[in-house]
């Protein structure tokens, strides 16, 4: 069993950064894909960055794209999302999530997910 555990979230000002982690414990981590998602209340959860465990290939939503940057730390079993220069629009609740199948990785496809951490940018 696999638990996503999430760090880093807070309140900041338009312009700002956060750093968030996601550190996996309980089982060998060794998924396909990671990922990061957000949520707003009453909308759709959306994927923000994704980056396969092995390997470099990524993929960022066009809304953060040159903002947010998502990397690794296999050894740690750790995943990273830096978001710098935010916007209020960026205000969400964020999710780390791990896929084990070899396919692409979409909301509902996901197997792992950690308990959300709230980002809220002030304008």
């Amino acid at each position: 069993h696999v638990q996503l555990v999430e760090s880093g979230g807070g309140l900041v000002q338009a312009g700002g950064s956060l750093r968030l982690s996601c550190a996996a414990s309980g089982a060998t981590f060794s998924p396909y894909v990671v990922g990061w998602l957000r949520q707003v209340p009453g909308k759709e959860r959306e994927i923000v960055a994704q980056i396969r465990w092995s390997g470099d290939r990524t993929y960022y939503a066009d809304s953060v794209k040159g903002r947010f940057t998502i990397s690794r730390d296999n050894a740690k079993n750790t995943v990273y999302l830096q978001m710098n220069s935010l916007k209020p629009e960026d205000t969400a609740v964020y999710y780390c999530a791990a896929q084990d199948s070899v396919r692409t990785a979409l909301v509902g496809t996901y197997d792992y997910w950690g308990q959300g951490t709230q980002v809220t940018v002030s304008s």
